[in-house]
């Protein structure tokens, strides 16, 4: 650090300070050159009320500009505040660990954890703070405090003027948009488990893109405007579309491409360009020629074409924000937690390419589907039936606690500190390698296999690091769901091949395209089903489109030479359908062989076991089947007639219901018995509190997501057998929900996450 220079460039800003340059301008001088002078990626200050005893930001390098006059700090409180209180310099290598730390949603300075706080004073006069920040490979040295000392102590008498001055100048605050009256804490549903601190964006389609166009009415925006936002909408799609592709090879395809060629269609946009020479301000003419598309999108009979007018909204409100504002930020979602009460999966994965902290989903259940996505996408999802929530205002900080289903809207400071405590005890990947054993084993030495649940290839990355025995399902129907098409067979061998190659010498076991019910094909399922759940779905779908059938079996198993690969049926519900199912894949063995192309001749073939149909036929099946998968989630739906997605009747969703124990008993039985391999990958096989039981009815593999791979281990090593079979035979006895509740063990708190 050139420190003369430094204090050389700080005496120059007292000259422009006494040539009555801006207070604003002199402030966010000094921070860039400090700034630009130290290395720091952030260079901040902090301007002190003492008559509220608060600390305010003034100007920032390197921080979110809209922060400036948002962030405010009581004395004492964060490293800033405490820095002032105390009259110290403080300076920490990973600030978001200290006990002090202070989070504020939507600044953005959690990136960098090398922090520096030097109060800044003017006698016994309590002024300011200057804050630097690095990332953590770069912290400050003696030399660095030393200087930075030297040049707060100089700021003093700038500071003394720029607080009189803007004292004289600074206009009333504008009154806060209200939050709904008692809107504090919500309780919701957890969809998929997380933490997330970040400022709300509310996500109503009923009302963007119309409250966009009035953004700024005084303005008249030029043609020449529409075509610079054309081109930056355009380049912004290409960078997000690279991202997603990069994230996620397997599920991405061109979510993007659909707002791609409508902005390239010279129809849509030349109808805009008439418009604006008609005299039309540019961002009304993108709005009505973008309803007027969408209300024929909507028209339509057809499902796909429906959904559509998404697109077309999408790119409408993207372009209009690009005619209404210079910010080049493709990411305008990123670090927020959207609400919304609508949401496809095409949405999760956009909004997850944008780097989303959290979505709370307003009203109705959450669909399997998007809650095993979120998962796999890490992102925080809660289901609330608040609807005040879409009327809190933008920016307003909110606290996601989806391990508990909870909301807390602009929280305060003890909620906070909770939430960071409970943060900094979650345990990273690395912590949850050294607690992982090699091998899965019950209290009393007794081997379990642990299984991975893959549903996209991201979900690999924690499966291998944490060594589990294998996949013991992969769900095929994400890269058909958010696609807008059928997937060729080229393209499915591709992402097969990868998951194959990720396992060697270890079971990978591909469940067949399990479309249908609440997992819509929007370019195949036009048709509105009463009854999704039980309609035209799973293996029903594949057996009545065989050739759409043979083309992904003959993707697995060229994806699975030389592996150890087992092939899954879903929603198997007759000996008949499982003898059609196995024929296509016998067939497409033949096919292959005769072609003298590479692949696996002798697959193990087995089904879900989910429905109550394949319960007194279990025996039967048994003996056909090389092994059994039980599909807890929606076996105890269709067992109980609950509708897993219902809120109103969530409450009788009841994997410890009698009948549901008793049933997956007798399946286990029937496995045993003719060894039939057995495994459990519903949910249950994660809900600890179920753990003793399956193990006494003899499950000796469990697949799970990847996040629940410690946990699940972890409640294994903690049972003995014997133990679990003599508390399996007692709930097995019971015939009342009530006396079984009180044989269940207590469901820890997780600790793998």
């Amino acid at each position: 650090m050139d420190s003369e220079r430094l204090l050389y460039d700080i005496s120059e800003l007292n000259h422009l300070f006494r040539d009555s340059a801006s207070v604003e301008t002199l402030l966010n001088k000094g921070v860039d050159m400090v700034a630009e002078r130290t290395g720091a990626a952030v260079c901040s200050i902090y301007l002190y009320n003492p008559e509220k005893r608060e600390l305010t930001l003034r100007a920032t390098h390197g921080l979110n500009p809209e922060s400036v006059g948002r962030v405010r700090l009581k004395l004492g409180r964060g490293l800033t505040g405490q820095a002032l209180q105390e009259m110290r310099t403080i300076c920490v290598s990973d600030a978001s660990r200290s006990p002090n730390y202070q989070f504020f949603p939507g600044i953005f300075e959690e990136r960098y954890d090398a922090f520096l706080a030097v109060p800044i004073a003017r006698g016994l006069s309590k002024m300011g703070v200057l804050v630097l920040q690095r990332d953590s490979d770069h912290c400050f040295s003696p030399p660095d405090i030393k200087a930075l000392e030297t040049v707060a102590s100089q700021l003093g008498n700038i500071i003394e003027n720029a607080q009189f001055i803007m004292g004289i100048h600074e206009p009333p605050e504008e009154p806060a948009k209200a939050i709904p009256s008692g809107l504090k804490f919500i309780k919701g549903k957890k969809a998929a488990e997380g933490f997330a601190y970040a400022p709300a964006m509310v996500l109503d389609k009923q009302k963007s893109l119309t409250l966009l166009v009035h953004h700024d009415d005084s303005k008249k925006y030029t043609l020449e405007d529409f075509h610079h936002a054309v081109a930056r909408t355009e380049s912004q799609l290409e960078q997000l579309q690279e991202q997603v592709e990069h994230k996620l090879s397997d599920a991405a395809s061109l979510i993007f491409a659909a707002h791609l060629m409508i902005l390239k269609d010279r129809d849509f946009t030349g109808k805009i360009v008439g418009k604006i020479e008609a005299g039309v301000n540019a961002p009304e003419a993108v709005a009505e020629v973008a309803t007027g598309y969408m209300r024929n999108f909507l028209a339509s009979d057809s499902g796909y074409m429906r959904e559509k007018a998404n697109d077309i909204e999408d790119l409408a409100i993207r372009l209009v924000n690009n005619l209404v504002s210079r910010d080049d930020d493709v990411e305008a979602h990123r670090d927020h937690i959207i609400i919304t009460r609508v949401l496809f999966p095409s949405d999760l994965l956009k909004l997850s390419s944008e780097g989303v902290s959290a979505i709370i989903l307003v009203g109705g259940g959450a669909t399997s589907h998007i809650s095993i996505l979120a998962r796999s996408l890490a992102m925080p999802m809660v289901i609330a039936d608040t609807f005040d929530l879409l009327k809190v205002p933008d920016g307003t900080p909110l606290l996601v606690d989806a391990e508990m289903g909870n909301v807390f809207v602009d929280p305060d400071d003890e909620v906070v500190e909770k939430f960071w405590v409970r943060q900094r005890a979650r345990l990273t990947l690395d912590d949850q390698k050294k607690l992982m054993k090699p091998a899965t084993t019950t209290a009393d030495g007794v081997r379990v296999q642990l299984m991975a649940n893959i549903n996209l290839l991201t979900d690999l990355k924690v499966a291998t690091e944490l060594n589990c025995d294998g996949v013991g399902l992969y769900r095929t129907e994400f890269p058909f769901i958010v696609r807008t098409n059928f997937p060729s067979e080229a393209e499915q061998y591709v992402i097969y091949r990868k998951l194959v190659e990720s396992m060697p010498d270890k079971p990978v076991t591909f469940r067949t395209l399990d479309a249908g019910g609440d997992k819509i094909l929007s370019y195949y399922h036009d048709i509105k089903e009463q009854n999704p759940a039980l309609g035209m779905r799973s293996i029903r779908f594949s057996l009545q489109n065989k050739s759409i059938f043979a083309e992904q079996v003959r993707a697995i198993l060229r994806a699975g030479a030389g592996a150890n690969l087992r092939i899954m049926f879903p929603m198997i519900s007759s000996l008949d359908e499982f003898h059609e199912a196995r024929e296509v894949v016998r067939e497409s063995i033949d096919q292959l062989a005769q072609q003298g192309i590479e692949h696996n001749a002798k697959p193990k073939l087995g089904m879900m076991v989910e429905l109550p149909a394949v319960v007194d036929l279990a025996e039967d099946f048994a003996r056909e089947a090389d092994f059994f998968s039980i599909g807890t989630n929606d076996l105890i739906q269709f067992l109980l007639a609950v509708d897993r997605t219902n809120e109103a009747v969530a409450d009788f969703y009841q994997p410890h219901h009698p009948s549901v124990l008793r049933t997956l008993n007798r399946i286990a039985r029937a496995a045993l018995e003719n060894d039939c391999d057995l495994s459990i990958c519903g949910d249950m096989a994660h809900q600890t509190q179920y753990t003793p039981f399956l193990l006494g009815i003899g499950v000796r593999m469990f697949s799970v997501d990847p996040i629940f791979l410690l946990r699940t281990q972890q409640a294994i090593a903690a049972t003995s057998i014997k133990d679990a079979e003599a508390l399996a035979k007692t709930m097995l006895s019971k015939s009342r929900v009530s006396d079984i509740v009180a044989l269940l063990p207590t469901q820890t708190t997780p600790t793998s996450q």
